[in-house]
């Protein structure tokens, strides 16, 4: 699996790839899965953007990369409560992205709220939940035992 770019959602390289240049960003992606997927046309394509809990914006680039001819097999979502809304916006999101354009979803970047985002990710419907990721496992701002009941934060 490969993705072009890292949480998109707000564009890439900018000036000409920031989102309010959609034309252009959706280019610059069409041209690095074009490179990808003539690499192996058989790798699977995620879209990475960082709305975990927002169903709008998400629904709106999503949108917008497809009428302009972008391809991908998999709809990556970042998750982080601080920026992107309550575990029920997390899963009203993936709901809605999973049943609307019938693709697989993966939250490929957490850190909190474990076993909720999991339980989240693999309940989706028709079971397009197909995973999680945890970014910087060591960085969590969750508490967590180690050895002997050590505490660390």
């Amino acid at each position: 699996m490969v993705q072009i770019g890292n949480e998109i959602n707000h564009g890439m390289i900018w000036p000409d790839g920031h989102v309010s240049h959609l034309d252009s960003l959706a280019q610059l992606i069409k041209a690095g899965t074009d490179a990808v997927l003539q690499v192996d046309p058989s790798i699977i394509m995620l879209l990475h953007i960082a709305l975990g809990g927002q169903n709008d914006e998400s629904v709106f680039f999503l949108n917008n990369m497809l009428s302009r001819g972008v391809y991908f097999d998999v709809i990556g979502e970042s998750y982080y409560p601080k920026w992107h809304g309550t575990l029920d916006d997390l899963r009203n999101n993936l709901t809605d992205l999973a049943t609307r354009y019938s693709k697989d979803v993966i939250v490929v970047e957490y850190s909190q709220l474990k076993k909720e985002v999991n339980d989240i990710a693999f309940n989706l419907p028709n079971d397009k939940g197909k995973g999680t990721m945890i970014w910087e496992p060591l960085n969590t701002w969750e508490k967590f035992l180690m050895k002997k009941g050590i505490q660390m934060n």
